[in-house]
């Protein structure tokens, strides 16, 4: 059985050179790719994932090249089959810390489904900052057994891939792109295709669909509205000890690194300007991305755009929450992307618009935003 144990390094420089004090210098750690910093670096998030080693390495990894910059993408296709994926959580008590095991169970190598030959669309899933593919490898085979063709990345300077440094967002959207033009030149790509992240992978997707005609759909948990005030958040929640205006001074700094006006790396930004339709999922127990920075995106999206509050669920857990999210998840893509409705399950909750369902049922509310009972 493996675990990993997810760490956060959204700002390595918090534990490595966090008291130099220099905007410029803190600021090329900001971008510094985070697949290059130690694993004990960073200090540990409450969330530990257990499954068989066969989880990932039943899928071969391959590769892409993609850029300028130049880069190697690592990543993994799941296709479509019966893999009977079951989940368990456990909660625990570590220092006084509240800890969370999920434990995932599949059958690997599985049976072919009705879906294997001829899959229903392709979903691209986005892992968050400073994590990889795996973190993302239960919703593939959850998807895949529902008819999915499911694309496992690694991001730009994360896991297996290559990449000096981050861009958040400027350049892997092209990374992304160019991913989907190696699928479709080997005849691998099935259209159509939906873009699923969670975190920094979540603000990927929702900026890939602004450049990238072939994604149909987007679902984004917890994308953050505003990058600045997601550093600071992830500083008062893992490393309080550090002077808030160190890390100020990297933030004002970042965009003359990046060659990016400040404002282009807030996703509000990139909303306004390119409005878009999506699932957007937030928890209502998120003290990285709070259910009111995700409902700011909402309210910039397309109308016909969903939005859904899930009950106690963190920043680190609701990626995790299959209960809440697998039924809105498997609706928004058969009524986006697909056709029809998932022969797998019957009770999929229905789609709502937060709105009406506001207008119809006061009691869905946590400060504004529409709750998942």
């Amino acid at each position: 059985m493996i675990r990993h144990r997810l760490h956060w390094l959204l700002l390595p420089m918090l534990l490595v050179f966090g008291t130099a004090g220099c905007g410029t210098f803190m600021a090329h750690r900001m971008v510094q790719a985070p697949n290059t910093y130690p694993q004990w670096f960073a200090p540990e998030a409450p969330v530990e994932l257990a499954y068989s080693p066969k989880f990932l390495t039943n899928f071969p990894e391959q590769f892409v090249a993609v850029g300028p910059p130049l880069a190697r993408l690592c990543y993994r296709l799941v296709e479509p089959a019966d893999y009977h994926l079951t989940i368990s959580s456990t909660n625990w008590l570590e220092h006084g810390n509240k800890r969370t095991e999920f434990k995932f169970h599949a059958d690997i190598p599985a049976q072919p489904n009705v879906w294997t030959l001829t899959p229903r669309g392709t979903v691209v899933l986005l892992h968050g900052y400073a994590l990889a593919q795996f973190s993302m490898a239960p919703w593939a085979l959850r998807l895949a057994q529902e008819g999915w063709q499911c694309v496992l990345v690694d991001l730009r300077g994360h896991g297996k891939s290559t990449g000096k440094q981050i861009y958040y967002g400027v350049q892997e959207v092209h990374d992304l792109s160019q991913l989907l033009d190696e699928l479709g030149q080997a005849g691998r790509l099935k259209e159509p295709v939906a873009a699923f992240g969670e975190s920094y992978g979540a603000v990927m997707a929702l900026r890939w669909k602004m450049v990238e005609q072939r994604i149909r759909t987007v679902v984004a948990f917890t994308p953050y509205a505003g990058l600045s005030n997601t550093v600071l958040n992830l500083r008062h929640e893992y490393a309080d000890w550090l002077p808030k205006t160190l890390i100020k001074a990297g933030l004002k700094q970042l965009p003359n690194v990046l060659g990016t006006p400040a404002a282009e790396l807030d996703t509000t930004t990139e909303l306004a300007r390119s409005p878009l339709r999506a699932l957007l999922v937030a928890g209502a127990e998120d003290k990285i991305t709070p259910a009111s920075d995700v409902q700011q995106l909402y309210a910039l999206a397309l109308p016909g755009s969903k939005f859904i509050v899930v009950p106690d669920a963190t920043h680190e857990t609701l990626t995790y929450s299959f209960a809440d999210l697998v039924p809105p998840v498997l609706t928004w893509l058969s009524g986006n992307v697909g056709q029809g409705n998932s022969v797998d399950s019957p009770g999929i909750m229905a789609e709502f618009d937060l709105h009406s369902l506001l207008n119809q049922d006061p009691s869905y509310m946590v400060d504004g935003a529409g709750i998942v009972h």
